[in-house]
């Protein structure tokens, strides 16, 4: 049952997906039995194969591997082995809620979240196929090839181009992709749009493929795509330029909010990683947050509002030309994602501002002046994002913004913090419907609002003790003690 359901994932049909779906529930099921039973019949011994050895040698492909220092190879006990692949058919039905993705921005989500849980490559890799067959990396290298085609010979379609095309329709409506009617009558412009498309196809078939990767080499590949991203900034602005002036209209930046909105994704995407796989030191935490405070977070709180304006312009326009009455009252698909976005950047800003009062008060290590270069390391990790727009914050900048608070009064930092926090709890209280991330948030910015209340009031204000920061409730922000 279980490897016919991996056949039927790769199948693109509706009764395969109803088969695989039954199969795997099937197993979810047999699996229960199986785990209840598996005390009965003969037991191994400890420390060896018998009475019941195994069917195969554990070391077989030894020669086949590359060279690497020797690895131990351990099987699994019989109940580990049982709990790993009911895990496994658990996370493959998980995946499958992928085929209910409405639209390219949910499915990202799904796959970023999806990774966050740390699931084996198998469950990975069925994701992508199960979102987009053939493979990511193979329309990737596909769109590669389209791209190399001589002038005036047919493209081949994509399925990835057409996800690409909804996704653009559905977060700032364009007049050429909404209408096409309209853009029949300007063949030039649709040429050029349906390039720019073609050209999307394989830095987003690879960004799909990144978020299949575990975490640590998520933060290399994102790091190489910005690159990549960076090419498409420069022409989506040709593209803007040439449908407004063939609509007749004054510049509109539509494809350039999408791209740019899909840009400060990855760069904070990259930089949240830092967190996660633990590669800051305490002592560069301030700077991390400060750009994720300051511009980050702001720029994407931003691209979302001019994204819901362009949209909302060209439905009053083709509500107009229609002939409406009266307009229905339009839904904000990305008002959750706008609120998420705005308590994130309250988190970041109380991050920052305790960091730097901590650092006045002395209770975080500086590392040996000798040994050591700020301007190096905020070069260092900041460096991927200097290809980009919007444009990077050189160190001199940064010294130059946020001189003033290495003057500030520790405990107006404090309470400065405290506000921070006290704002994002307010954002997430307004959420109706919870999820686990709003839940785990709302905990931190809780308990850190305390925790800087009682700095404020001067609760351990001589004592030296550096403080703790617990990331077991949140990967990205944790919980200061």
């Amino acid at each position: 049952m279980f490897y016919q359901a991996l056949l039927l994932i790769t199948r693109r049909d509706s009764q395969s997906g109803a088969d695989c779906v039954a199969l795997l529930n099937g197993c979810s099921e047999m699996m229960k039995v199986i785990t209840r039973t598996v005390g009965k019949g003969t037991q191994p011994l400890e420390n060896s194969d018998s009475p019941n050895p195994i069917g195969f040698e554990p070391m077989i492909n030894q020669r086949l591997l590359p060279p690497t220092f020797p690895r131990y190879t351990r099987i699994k006990p019989r109940a580990e082995a049982l709990q790993y692949f009911d895990e496994l058919v658990t996370r493959l039905r998980h995946a499958w809620k992928i085929t209910s993705a409405t639209n390219f921005h949910t499915a990202l989500d799904f796959f970023m979240e999806f990774s966050r849980q740390r699931a084996c490559i198998l469950s990975r890799s069925a994701l992508q196929l199960l979102y987009l067959s053939p493979s990511p990396a193979s329309t990737a290298s596909m769109a590669q090839a389209a791209a190399n085609t001589p002038a005036g010979q047919q493209r081949p379609q994509h399925v990835f181009m057409d996800i690409l095309r909804e996704s653009v329709k559905s977060f700032v409506n364009p007049p050429n992709v909404s209408m096409k009617a309209a853009v029949g009558t300007n063949p030039p412009t649709r040429e050029f749009v349906e390039n720019f498309l073609t050209r999307c196809i394989r830095p987003f078939a690879v960004l799909v493929q990144v978020c299949g990767h575990n975490r640590a080499r998520q933060r290399d590949k994102l790091a190489l795509l910005l690159d990549d991203f960076a090419a498409l900034q420069d022409e989506a602005e040709s593209v803007d330029a040439l449908v407004s002036g063939a609509a007749g209209t004054v510049l509109r930046p539509y494809f350039t909010t999408w791209i740019l909105y899909h840009v400060l994704r990855v760069m904070i995407a990259y930089l949240l990683s830092g967190l996660e796989l633990e590669l800051y030191s305490v002592h560069e935490y301030h700077y991390i947050f400060w750009y994720l405070y300051e511009f980050l977070y702001g720029w994407l709180v931003s691209a979302l509002g001019r994204a819901d304006g362009l949209a909302g312009e060209v439905r009053k326009s083709d509500a107009k030309k229609s002939g409406a009455r009266k307009l229905k009252k339009r839904t904000r698909p990305y008002a959750r994602e706008g609120l998420m976005c705005q308590v994130m950047q309250n988190m970041c800003g109380g991050y920052y501002k305790a960091l730097v009062a901590f650092k006045l008060q002395g209770k975080i290590r500086q590392p040996q002046s000798e040994f050591d270069n700020e301007a190096v390391r905020y070069k260092h990790r900041f460096a991927p994002l200097s290809v980009l727009t919007p444009p990077q914050v050189h160190y001199h900048e940064f010294l130059e913004l946020t001189q003033p608070l290495q003057y500030e009064n520790p405990v107006i930092l404090y309470l400065g913090g405290c506000k921070h926090f006290q704002q994002a709890r307010s954002l997430l209280e307004t959420i109706s419907v919870p999820d686990n991330e709003v839940t785990d948030l709302l905990k931190v910015a809780k308990t850190n609002f305390v925790v800087l209340k009682l700095l404020a009031g001067g609760h351990k204000k001589d004592s030296t003790v550096p403080p703790e920061f617990d990331f077991s409730v949140h990967r990205h922000f944790p919980i200061i003690k």
